[in-house]
């Protein structure tokens, strides 16, 4: 009896180990998430910087000859 009751409880709300399997999967799956972010970032940044430092460059030019960004 204790053992069916083992086995429908065990059903029902899973085991740890498949909790703790679930938690490294989960955590893997962010890992590799933040990776590719960092990747694009990397790749991207130089042309991300020089598209806001010419747009600041055009608006410092429009607004006054002294003004920096």
């Amino acid at each position: 009896m204790l053992d069916f009751l083992r086995i429908m409880l065990n059903a029902r709300f899973g085991s740890d180990e498949e909790r703790g399997a679930s938690a490294v999967e989960y955590g893997l799956l962010v890992a590799g998430i933040a990776a590719v972010i960092v990747i694009i970032v990397i790749a991207l940044g130089g042309t991300i910087t020089d598209a806001f430092q010419s747009t600041c460059d055009s608006i410092a030019d429009a607004q006054t000859a002294n003004a920096t960004c």
